[in-house]
């Protein structure tokens, strides 16, 4: 590779952690960047480096938001858990997915994102008051575990986005301990998927360390930064990750 392809790689991972520490959807920095700037390798081989990179900054989020923020337990780690093996069965399908059908994918999928958090402007900026029954602490802990663990393992981008969405909508959390409790599955999401391509033979993996590092670098900043800029200030974060990442992607498949 060279040289100034791997320094553009390693600023999109520092960029990622940050982002994806705030709110999620550092992989919509981070993969593109990889499908870009590495050439002539296979889908599985840019999801499966992008894995190594995302891997080390949520754990590291995880981390710091622990000590710094409410993360609900009881919900996030039975999660994160089922989200393992969930995120393992998503890699393996990763294979048949092609760049010509993920570009779109993830661009309609952040489309109902951005519409979500527009049409709904209270959401995520205060914790609300939920009635906590059997069936949706259930759903809280199925619908991250499962569905939104194995889109991760199949495409990836979004997937903490989605969990934080998620959070505000079953459990009224608000968007700063939402985040805390998405780093807690997206974690298991990453390990799932990456032991399954690393077995494969997928991952690049001095690319992949360096970008470890450089998203754990970023992780951190993002996780201080989210706690004490506030719930309000992830929102507009979040806001202005989905609407670039839907011009980039509307571009790229309708333009360039």
């Amino acid at each position: 590779m060279q040289a100034e392809h791997v320094v553009l790689l390693l600023l999109a991972a520092l960029a990622a952690g940050w982002v994806d520490a705030v709110v999620g959807g550092g992989g919509l920095i981070q993969l593109p960047a990889l499908l870009l700037l590495v050439p002539g390798q296979p889908v599985a081989a840019a999801l499966a480096t992008n894995k190594l990179g995302s891997i080390a900054g949520t754990s590291s989020a995880a981390v710091a938001y622990l000590r710094h923020a409410k993360p609900d337990l009881r919900v996030a780690l039975p999660a994160g858990a089922i989200a393992v093996v969930s995120a393992a069965g998503g890699a393996l399908c990763a294979a048949a997915i092609s760049a010509a059908v993920l570009k779109p994918l993830i661009m309609v999928v952040l489309l109902g994102v951005a519409a979500l958090v527009v049409l709904r402007p209270d959401l995520g900026r205060a914790p609300r008051a939920v009635l906590r029954t059997r069936r949706r602490l259930a759903a809280a802990v199925l619908v991250p575990g499962l569905l939104i663990a194995f889109y991760d393992g199949l495409v990836g981008p979004g997937t903490g986005t989605f969990l934080v969405l998620a959070f505000t909508t079953l459990l009224g959390t608000d968007f700063v301990n939402a985040s805390a409790n998405a780093k807690i599955i997206n974690t298991g999401t990453n390990l799932g998927a990456l032991a399954v391509f690393a077995v494969q033979g997928h991952v690049l993996w001095a690319l992949g360390l360096a970008m470890a590092a450089a998203n754990i670098a970023g992780a951190q900043l993002g996780a201080r930064t989210a706690v004490r800029r506030g719930a309000g200030f992830v929102r507009v974060v979040l806001l202005c990750v989905v609407t670039a990442m839907v011009a980039k992607l509307g571009y790229e498949q309708f333009w360039a």
